[in-house]
């Protein structure tokens, strides 16, 4: 009886010991996106169910963000395994600019890809007589969430053109989707937003009520002054009732990890992600821009070491 039980006590203590390694080994891959209405939030709950099917030891979730500013913070903080953002709040995150929300360098950052540019898309209600920069006025605007990438942007953008929020009727700092909401009811004028072409919540407004897209000048690109900003066109067509190529700012979006996620997995969610990039595409039109030969272009901030190790097994790094 005593050596049943005692092999009994053994069985149990290898059965519990293989638990807890397996729990030990448990990885998890919180992707951070931005509001469920913009580019973000699609194609991170794309990528999560890429990884869910690619690294199958690991568990993968996605988490809706006020984006840029809050995700590169939550990386810092070790609370979240890769993240979206745009670059310039990215390179302000590297140097720690404290009035954009960065009170001090965020060094653990490591680059992952550079993915699609963001399009800064100023959209006002048709009948608002708004159909410049200056026109914007006296009008009552949304600039995105509070020290979100496109409040960012906004800031940058208006400053380049002479403006500032004083000018506004009405400043509010909302999300795509609560902005797109206020227009339909005639409590804003205009709204802009930083996104990948096509994004759902302009889509949403344009096929509800009549828009304009106005423009954002070369000359006032140019002097925004930081290189992260390029002008564009946003090609006529893309919303209900754009019937010309609009001219505007881009700014080159990135996935960014940390130091505290391992080569391994950082080089897993490199390759899953290049693998399967017809996932991403079919969760948003804006991944279509997501190609190999660019992933580590315009990178503000040193690549993790796992996904480099992609990069060179590809090619795409020397």
């Amino acid at each position: 009886m005593r050596r049943l039980l005692g092999t009994f006590v053994a069985a149990c203590a290898l059965s519990l010991a293989g638990v807890g390694s397996a729990l030990a080994q448990q990885q998890f891959i919180t992707v951070l996106t931005g509001g469920t209405s913009g580019v973000y939030y699609p194609l991170g709950v794309a990528l999560s169910q890429i990884y869910a099917k690619a690294i199958p030891d690991a568990k993968s979730s996605v988490q809706s963000t006020k984006a840029s500013v809050e995700n590169l913070n939550l990386l810092q903080a070790g609370r979240g395994e890769i993240a979206f953002t745009l670059g310039d709040a990215l390179s302000d995150a590297w140097k720690g600019v404290e009035e954009v929300g960065f009170k001090q360098p965020l060094k653990k950052l490591r680059g992952i890809a550079a993915i699609y540019p963001n399009y800064v898309q100023i959209v006002a209600l048709a009948d608002s007589n708004i159909r410049t920069l200056a026109d914007l006025k006296g009008k009552r605007v949304s600039v995105g969430a509070p020290k979100s990438g496109t409040e960012l942007n906004a800031r940058a953008i208006f400053k380049a053109a002479g403006l500032s929020y004083d000018d506004f009727a009405k400043t509010e700092y909302l999300p795509f989707g609560e902005s797109v909401e206020l227009m339909k009811n005639r409590q804003l004028d205009a709204t802009l937003q930083s996104a990948g072409l096509g994004v759902a919540s302009i889509r949403d407004l344009a096929s509800s009520v009549k828009i304009v897209l106005v423009p954002i000048p070369a000359d006032v690109v140019q002097k925004v002054g930081d290189p992260a900003y390029q002008s564009v066109t946003v090609p006529a067509n893309t919303y209900d009732g754009q019937g010309a190529d609009v001219q505007t700012a881009a700014i080159n979006n990135f996935l960014v990890s940390h130091t505290g996620v391992s080569e391994e997995l950082a080089y897993k969610m490199t390759k899953a992600l290049f693998e399967n990039l017809d996932q991403m595409v079919s969760a948003h039109a804006a991944a279509k821009q997501i190609s190999l030969q660019n992933a580590t272009k315009g990178m503000p901030l040193p690549l993790h070491p796992g996904a480099e190790k992609y990069y060179r097994e590809k090619g795409v790094l020397q």
